[in-house]
């Protein structure tokens, strides 16, 4: 199935959650937000949301410094 991630089109498995989406794109162990058709999803309910063709998705990875 076709998503769109933080404005580019990218090709996935088909009922891919939000945390094997995560894994794939290797930010398992980063701090970041995940926002789905403009709703945040917890990190909580990463491993139980899934996906679905045509999703808009974004990815905003924390930057720490002062």
């Amino acid at each position: 199935m076709r998503l769109i991630l933080n404005g580019e089109s990218l090709e996935v498995a088909d009922n891919l959650s939000a945390y094997d989406l995560i894994v794939q794109l290797g930010y398992e162990n980063q701090r970041i937000a995940l926002e789905v058709n403009e709703v945040i999803i917890a990190k909580s309910k990463h491993a139980e949301f899934t996906l679905n063709a045509g999703d808009k998705v974004e990815i905003i990875k924390a930057v720490g410094g002062g």
